[in-house]
């Protein structure tokens, strides 16, 4: 099985402001050891480690660890879209063997960002030389996304955490249009991630099952994308229940085949991993 979105981190390298003292749950050092055997206890033989801090230097680093660590199959790293040798950066990482992607993390800026010219021709970049894109957004940015995707055809793109609506309530009318206009365009998946914390503290998986019988119905089973968000998942549930959560939902919707695709074909083949773990 394939966890296709966690994260590590070393608190003195002080990477992320958000992992601090006010959420324990986050407040300590993620690495591989920690996370091995969660893996094993829930059937998951290997991941893909995406980055979590704006920087190039947090790809490096976590580059240095998947080059160590046989279960990393690949790193999702982060570009500044907007700097004027965007283009020299994405070839740079394009060489990388353990590279397979680019997130830049939307969600912290305005949507104006999205509609930035040089955001754009980073964007066509992107699509021209195919490169894996992960979508982090609110569903605020949704509108001004799609207009960019539209902008730039061919985008392979994949929206993590089913972008992040508010799950504490029922489905909101503008995240259903902004999904299912990026379900529209062939190439953009969806992954299936990051869904308790957006549950609130007292989730229930049938709180959570209607947003992702959604995004089910609209990317259909050959583009979705298991991933646990760990360990981001520990403000709200364990590596275990977050594997479960999706075993439960998504089960009840597909049989074993579609699920292996899911929980990991559909991702070694979203990243273009080899058996090696590299593109």
């Amino acid at each position: 099985m394939l966890d296709a979105h966690q994260h590590f981190w070393e608190v003195a390298r002080g990477d992320h402001e958000w992992v601090s003292p006010d959420y324990p749950a986050l407040f300590g050092d993620f690495g591989p050891k920690e996370l091995a055997p969660l893996m094993t206890e829930a059937g998951v033989t290997h991941t893909v480690l995406v980055q979590a801090a704006e920087t190039e230097d947090e790809t490096d680093y976590l580059l240095g660890i998947a080059d160590r660590t046989e279960f990393i199959r690949g790193v999702v790293g982060w570009l500044d879209m907007l700097a004027p040798n965007f283009g020299d950066r994405l070839d740079h990482y394009r060489a990388k063997s353990k590279w397979v992607g680019l997130r830049p993390m939307l969600q912290s800026h305005d949507p104006s960002l999205i509609a930035d010219p040089r955001f754009g021709q980073a964007l066509e970049l992107v699509a021209q030389h195919n490169v894996p894109f992960d979508i982090l957004t609110f569903p605020r940015h949704l509108p001004a996304m799609v207009e960019a995707l539209r902008a730039a055809p061919g985008v392979h793109g994949i929206v993590d955490h089913i972008s992040k609506p508010d799950m504490t309530g029922p489905l909101d009318a503008a995240w259903c249009a902004g999904m299912e206009a990026l379900a529209a365009m062939p190439d953009i998946h969806c992954k299936i991630s990051g869904l308790p914390t957006e549950a609130g503290a007292d989730w229930t998986a049938d709180r959570i099952r209607p947003f992702v019988e959604f995004v089910a119905r609209a990317f259909g089973p050959e583009r979705l994308v298991f991933g646990s968000d760990w360990p981001v998942c520990r403000l709200a549930a364990s590596y275990a229940q977050v594997v479960e959560l999706a075993k439960d939902i998504l089960g009840n919707l597909y049989g074993p085949e579609d699920m292996r695709a899911i929980m990991e074909t559909n991702g070694v083949a979203f990243y273009r991993l080899n058996a090696a773990g590299a593109r």
